[in-house]
């Protein structure tokens, strides 16, 4: 336990305290405000690899149900978005917020497409936590092609 303060600290910790008092009273109508419907969504983190094959794109998602992850296409753009719901049961019934750290909210991302991709195999895979979205690369066979002479 620390004796001495410098008068810095203890501006900050009497800050703190009265940041305390003033969140504990009004915790349970901030976590009831916070449950409420919000239609801001969250830009997701992603990555995008491209390789000869295919492109990936990754993204991780933790605390979802896979019926709450969207995975959609239209006019070559897809669009991935999820909700992460509080699990109530943890967060209401006299609890107090202490540190709010966590994001609980909709998260949405479009990504625009090239158009040399196979958007008919798009696969996409929930793993350890990890979205991964597959999309093959439209293989374009060489030919010759012979030239008419007309006369």
């Amino acid at each position: 336990m620390k004796i001495f303060w410098t008068r810095e600290e203890e501006n900050f910790m009497q800050e703190e305290l009265s940041y305390k008092d003033t969140y504990e009273e009004n915790s349970q109508e901030c976590l009831q405000n916070d449950f409420q419907d919000n239609n801001e969504a969250w830009q997701i983190a992603l990555d995008i690899i491209e390789n000869e094959d295919e492109i990936v794109i990754i993204s991780p998602i933790a605390w979802v149900d896979l019926d709450d992850i969207d995975v959609s296409l239209k006019d070559w753009v897809l669009i991935i978005s999820w909700e992460r719901r509080k699990p109530l049961e943890l967060y209401l019934n006299g609890s107090i917020l202490r540190v709010w750290e966590n994001f609980w909210w909709k998260f949405y991302r479009t990504v625009i497409l090239p158009e040399n991709l196979d958007l008919d195999n798009i696969k996409a895979v929930l793993e350890k936590n990890i979205l991964i979205i597959k999309i093959p690369k439209l293989k374009f066979l060489g030919k010759q092609i012979n030239i008419e002479k007309k006369e």
